[in-house]
């Protein structure tokens, strides 16, 4: 039980960087003019990857000031979200085990 309940935050994770990086594709496909958010399609895919992507990356950046301009919150939470899934999740889960969980 224990073993599923670890594969499966590790896959939510996982699919959550997915969606990190679709949304950064995403933005910059419409920064520079490739998309049109006149589309319906294209409101819609970026109004979901807004409300995936910012309940982690708003608070981050009222903390990490923009540089020159660029937004370098995205880089943070992916890797923080990087080290959740290679480092913290297997380790903890290989704790557990070890002590008998």
């Amino acid at each position: 039980m224990l073993a599923a309940i670890f594969w499966f935050v590790e896959e939510l994770i996982q699919l959550y960087i997915y969606v990190m990086i679709a949304a950064a594709v995403f933005s910059w496909l419409l920064a520079f003019g490739v998309l049109d958010t006149r589309n319906r399609i294209v409101y819609r895919i970026e109004d979901f990857l807004i409300r995936a992507t910012e309940p982690v990356l708003a608070p981050l950046r009222r903390f990490i000031p923009m540089l020159g301009g660029i937004d370098i919150s995205f880089i943070i939470a992916f890797l923080l979200l990087e080290v959740l899934h290679n480092f913290l999740v297997p380790d903890l889960f290989a704790h557990l085990v070890m002590a008998g969980l």
